[in-house]
């Protein structure tokens, strides 16, 4: 029976200790019954994952597929080193390829150089056929009138074949119903055995594949790997971390367990909840494993430190339950805080990664004050005994601070103002191609496309007339045309497809190909006649439904620009929206597009995640205070914590400088987490203080005594596993890992070496 006047930490290692059994059944129990959850587990590779049903840009772009055919695609690349792609045998493979795509799943529409609809007037008569048929039997002179053709049609130039005719492209429209990931997956693969099926009976050409398909499947693939292989090397680095530190089998293996039980019982829950994984927050478990190992660091060290004393492993648990209870529930609160303000953000993979990570911590907090002490005392471990604390070291380092303070204080304010001082050259900015590294396929294939076609980014524009037909209107032609040619002037658009350009070879045609006629018809009932008569005369599965709406109210542009920074495609939507607030002030009209939606994401996700880090501040800073019972230390505390994130910051505006969707979340993450180390040294610093008695100074080589090697263990250990993340093919994932993994070292120095001389400064009383 325990006395009522027991502090909750003596509770604890009671229980643990006197029921060690019980409390491991239990723990298993409920952790079983948690990881269940992942029978539940689904994953989404679409990029549509990355927007919220209230996102204004998701629903003009959902809007627009409901009014027009889906853009999804898969685009082939056709390249051949030798010579231009108007060669018999380059035809040839376009025009297979081209036949060979319609067969894929899901595809509604193949565009290629092959099956253009090339329209010919011949006595006021129309003649619609492929551009290219039978290249074996084209002679040179009918395949160079077919290269100027092809190279002078504004809808093909820089969309289906480059301003050099050095590299052809076959588009292929799917309309995938989007019930399962595999779809996407099991396209990719048939269409890379097409592209292989292409090079093999081809040899001299080269096929490439990019497109929303292939990117969707690119994001599953990363996923698929980081957690094959990025997991495990994590997972192998913190045994080998803690062996070499604990230097005991059994606290490995409770550590282990610890990790393995945080992660299943995290995703397990997230699951049961309808929680949905994507390559995003698909880092989760490497964050887990490594932010939840740390705690369990601090309670191993003293324990064996307890032991190696001479103290009795049941005395050694209670002494180390004593110790690091207090800071192991403030950290485990102050990093949950840290990742459950992610929720301010407006990307849901987002605040799946933070709610997913937040309940590995919780899980991690109540394994390690419980499971892990309850395990240590069943199972036998081995420590050589002696009379003194292994922290010579840690003690030399303590003097010397002490001894250089003034030198220290000012040396490291001077750095901290040094690179905040370059946090000035951050621009929040992203790139949406560049969200896979240049390793994968698709990011290789997307640089080809770039190079030789001038762009990959597009901007999709809907734009409504007075009503049904009303796009045969002349007036709402000739404006549209004003707009086409608008827009082909600025000097990032490289295409522009548009429905006034059919309407302008129709009524050339009409008029036997007289150049003098390629203009706009001047009467609604002829443009509507031409459009009726194109519409019948097209092969079956091709169609305008991508340039057209069902009753013809609305015609879509398609424009395909150069630039694929955020920054620069937000200025070309707002110079399209002056003009057309200029030019058509009457038309309504809808602006959208996947690179367009991850554009305005980004600057959306940074401007939330301002609030999240205000208020995560906020509550930290409050939780430090009343823990400590001072508001002058809870302020001092937040100082070393406040440093390493604008140095880190500064650092990256020197190296980089693009704030993108991943790196708009570091200071989030990264504040609740490295305020641990914070909050372990000063709760030694404060018991020094206020328990035993002790001045500042020696306050201090108490702290370095008692804490000291358990923040070297778990900033090692934290930095490792925030460098291998940094190795992930998502770049997302990549810098956000690589600048948590500055901002966290940069925290342990600042812990060491700045900390103790703000104390002395500022708490000498």
């Amino acid at each position: 029976m325990t006395d009522k006047n027991q502090s909750l930490d003596s509770k604890i290692s009671q229980y643990v200790t006197g029921y060690s059994w019980v409390i491991i059944f239990l723990t298993l129990a409920t952790i079983i019954f948690s990881s269940i959850g992942i029978i539940y587990f689904k994953f989404d590779n679409n990029y549509q994952a990355f927007f919220s049903q209230e996102n204004p840009q998701l629903q003009a772009f959902e809007a627009l597929h409901k009014t027009y055919e889906k853009s999804d695609n898969i685009l082939f690349l056709i390249k051949e080193n030798k010579s231009d792609i108007f060669s018999r045998e380059n035809l040839s493979a376009i025009i297979e390829l081209t036949n060979a795509a319609w067969k894929l799943p899901f595809s509604s529409n193949v565009s290629s150089i092959s099956n253009f609809q090339h329209t010919v007037g011949k006595n006021e008569e129309l003649i619609i056929n492929d551009l290219i048929k039978k290249p074996e039997t084209l002679t040179n002179a009918e395949i160079k009138s077919i290269k100027e053709i092809a190279l002078s049609e504004p809808s093909l130039k820089n969309f289906l074949i480059s301003p050099l005719g050095d590299v052809a492209a076959i588009n292929v429209v799917v309309q995938l119903p989007n019930k399962t990931f595999k779809e996407s997956i099991e396209l990719a693969a048939m269409a890379r055995k097409l592209a292989k099926d292409i090079e093999i009976k081809f040899p001299n050409t080269q096929v490439y594949l990019t497109g929303i398909v292939m990117m969707n499947n690119a994001f599953f693939e990363i996923a698929k790997n980081d957690s094959v292989l990025l997991v495990p090397i994590m997972f192998g680095i913190i045994l080998i971390v803690a062996f070499v530190c604990l230097g005991s089998i059994t606290t490995v293996l409770g550590v282990s367990l610890l990790i393995v039980l945080s992660i299943s019982s995290a995703v397990g829950i997230f699951s049961w909840f309808g929680g949905v994984l994507t390559p995003m927050s698909a880092a989760a478990p490497i964050i887990i494993l490594t932010v939840a190992v740390a705690d369990s660091i601090h309670f191993l060290v003293t324990m064996l430190n307890n032991l190696r004393l001479g103290h009795i492993k049941i005395k050694a648990i209670h002494l180390s339950l004593k110790a690091n209870l207090k800071p192991i529930l403030l950290t485990n609160l102050t990093t949950m805080i840290g990742f459950l303000t992610m929720n301010f953000s407006d990307a849901p993979p987002i605040r799946a990664l933070g709610n997913i990570s937040a309940l590995g911590v919780f899980f991690a907090c109540i394994l390690t004050i419980s499971f892990l002490p309850a395990l240590m005392n069943i199972l036998p471990i081995k420590v050589i005994c002696s009379n003194k604390r292994n922290t010579s070291f840690m003690i030399r380092l303590a003097f010397f601070v002490i001894r250089h303070r003034k030198i220290l204080l000012l040396t490291n304010t001077i750095i901290a103002v040094f690179f905040a001082c370059f946090i000035f050259k951050n621009e929040l900015n992203d790139n949406f191609v560049k969200y896979f590294d240049n390793k994968v396929d698709v990011r290789q294939s997307t640089d080809i496309l770039s190079t030789y076609m001038g762009g990959a980014a597009n901007i999709e524009i809907s734009v409504n007339s007075d009503g049904e037909g009303g796009i045969n209107e002349p007036y709402f032609l000739n404006n549209i045309d004003k707009f086409s040619k608008w827009l082909r002037l600025q000097p990032e658009i490289v295409n522009v497809n548009t429905i006034t350009d059919t309407f302008k070879n129709l009524n050339q045609n009409m008029h036997n190909d007289d150049p003098a006629w390629y203009k706009l018809p001047d009467n609604r009932n002829l443009a509507a006649q031409y459009l009726l008569t194109y519409e019948i005369s097209l092969p079956y599965g091709l169609n305008i439904n991508q340039q057209i709406n069902f009753d013809k109210s609305a015609v879509r542009l398609m424009v395909t620009h150069s630039k694929n920074d955020s920054n620069e495609m937000l200025a070309l939507e707002s110079r399209i929206n002056y003009w057309m607030h200029q030019n058509m002030p009457h038309s309504e009209y809808t602006m959208s597009s996947a690179p367009l939606m991850f554009a305005h994401i980004s600057h959306r996700n940074a401007n939330s995640m301002i609030s999240g880090v205000v208020i995560e501040l906020t509550l930290i800073s409050l939780i430090l205070m009343v823990a400590f019972k001072s508001f002058r230390l809870g302020l001092i505390s937040l100082i070393p914590n406040l440093i390493p994130i604008a140095i880190a910051f500064g650092i990256w505006g020197l190296i980089n400088g693009q704030v993108s969707l991943g790196i708009s979340i570091v200071a989030s993450i990264t504040f609740g987490i490295v305020v641990d180390d914070t909050i372990h040294f000063m709760s030694k610093y404060s018991y020094g203080r206020k328990a035993l008695g002790l001045n500042s100074h020696d306050s201090i080589c108490y702290s370095y005594s008692q804490v000291g090697l358990s923040l070297w263990i778990t900033t090692i250990i934290l930095v490792s596993g925030f460098m291998v993340l940094s190795f992930s093919h998502f770049t997302i994932n990549a810098s956000m890992g690589f600048l948590c993994a500055i901002t966290i070292s940069i925290a342990l120095f600042m812990d060491l070496l700045f900390l103790p001389t703000l104390l002395i400064a500022l708490d000498n009383k």
